[in-house]
């Protein structure tokens, strides 16, 4: 873990490069991008494909998404020669890129879920209680 100077340090800089960072989070920290993005990663996709592992998505959510992942060069989507017409998506190298911290998020979602849960039960409770 970083030093309290390294993460003054750290803080610092992100908020004197908040014009330039709060942008590109906008792009990639929304409710569906880090989850579309891990289901392209290993592997390209099928639309139906996607929405299947993503259970929940909408299909005009997930049309969305793809549209501005694509825009914002993380996903391909490439249209496959059958009958009927196929689409497929993929991640690109800048896509992919954001592999190694979107698995260290993921873990640490796993790893401290039930820490949240328990926290924000205990401050509803305590919320009521008043």
């Amino acid at each position: 873990m970083a030093d309290d100077t390294d993460l003054e340090t750290l803080s610092s800089r992100a908020q004197s490069d908040m014009a330039r960072v709060r942008p590109v989070l906008d792009r990639i920290a929304d409710k569906w991008t880090i989850l579309i993005l891990t289901v392209l990663c290993p592997k390209p996709a099928r639309f139906n494909e996607i929405k299947r592992r993503l259970d929940g998505i909408t299909h005009k959510a997930l049309a969305d998404a793809l549209k501005r992942l694509e825009r914002n060069g993380l996903v391909t989507r490439t249209v496959l020669p059958t009958a009927p017409i196929g689409v497929e998506y993929a991640i690109t190298p800048l896509g992919h890129s954001l592999r190694q911290p979107f698995e260290a998020l993921c873990g640490w979602a796993l790893a401290h879920g039930d820490a949240i849960h328990d926290a924000s039960t205990a401050y509803d409770r305590a919320r009521e209680a008043e």
